[in-house]
């Protein structure tokens, strides 16, 4: 402790640093305004290679340019991910180096240290492993609405170690790679509405079939829905006997995500003509059996004048 109050400590510390400063620092500086170029330059790579990829999928007519789009950006931002970890990590080397610190031990080290995390953190290296094949495979991209574990909702971030999904009501739940038992992806390619519309048993199947398939070649036809829908409707006929109503079954193909939208207008506008045919859409009701021995209940209805006459 003594020796921090003398002067020819400091006098060596000065020196010391001074020298640092004209040796070390200049050559500091230089590396990481190449490495800051350098992280500019994948940024703008890969910004460009994104954009000149995705006019490609929009001129191409075998492909679904929204689908390739999803697949784009989802591995464009996994590999920028991994480009700034190397260039983070190479700047914390040089600096250690610059420092006077020997790597070579730490680099040692941190091999043996990982080994040793390895074992101890199998279900990490499951998570990676795991996220490796759901991009490998196309399973989900970024932008798909899907059911992960029974959870439903928008999928805003895909990591090699876990993935983030929010549901409707915007809670943000996030899982594991490795602990995704179940997935079901809704919007992969195109989509589906599905209907089941239920009408009173006193009306006409062939008729209530025959103002669904107007309806669907209507809206197919509208400018602003009409370019959601890759196929005419299919009406696939009645499909059950329903306690107070017979249920028709339909279905329209859709684009990605646009079968909500499809599916609420294309209800609201079958309401409308089903007004305009008189067509009934039934409330549940029930009715009461007496049985054979058990007359019905009878309603005598009396005139008014006959009543009051009484």
């Amino acid at each position: 402790m003594e020796k921090l109050f003398t002067n020819e400590f400091w006098d060596t510390l000065l020196k010391d640093l001074q020298g640092w400063i004209i040796n070390e620092l200049p050559g500091l500086i230089i590396i990481i305004i190449v490495l800051f170029l350098l992280s500019r330059f994948f940024a703008f790579s890969l910004k460009r290679m994104k954009q000149s990829l995705i006019r490609k999928a929009k001129k191409s007519d075998k492909r679904d340019a929204g689908e390739v789009e999803k697949r784009i950006n989802t591995l464009v931002g996994i590999l920028s991910g991994g480009i700034k970890i190397i260039l983070w990590s190479v700047l914390f080397m040089i600096v250690l180096k610059k420092f006077g610190v020997d790597i070579a031990p730490l680099l040692a080290s941190a091999g043996i240290i990982g080994v040793a995390i390895g074992f101890g953190s199998q279900e990490l290296v499951r998570d990676f492993i795991s996220g490796f094949f759901i991009l490998l495979e196309n399973q989900v991209r970024t932008g798909d609405v899907a059911v992960i574990n029974g959870t439903g909702g928008l999928v805003e971030k895909i990591e090699l170690r876990t993935m983030t999904l929010r549901d409707f009501s915007g809670v943000v739940h996030i899982f594991q790679n490795g602990k995704i038992n179940t997935l079901s992806n809704m919007t992969k390619e195109w989509s589906a509405i599905v209907f089941d519309i239920g009408v009173a048993y006193k009306e006409d199947v062939e008729t209530v079939m025959e103002v669904m398939r107007e309806v669907g070649d209507e809206i197919q036809k509208d400018e602003t829905f009409g370019q959601n829908i890759l196929e005419p409707i299919e009406i696939f006929g009645l499909d059950k006997f329903g306690d107070s109503a017979l249920v028709i079954k339909a279905r329209i193909k859709t684009r990605p995500i646009e079968q909500w939208n499809i599916g609420r207008e294309y209800r609201k506008r079958l309401k409308k003509a089903f007004d305009q045919r008189n067509i009934e859409i039934p409330f549940p009701h029930t009715t009461v059996y007496w049985g054979e021995e058990i007359k019905p209940l009878e309603m005598n209805v009396l005139n008014k004048s006959l009543k009051t006459s009484k």
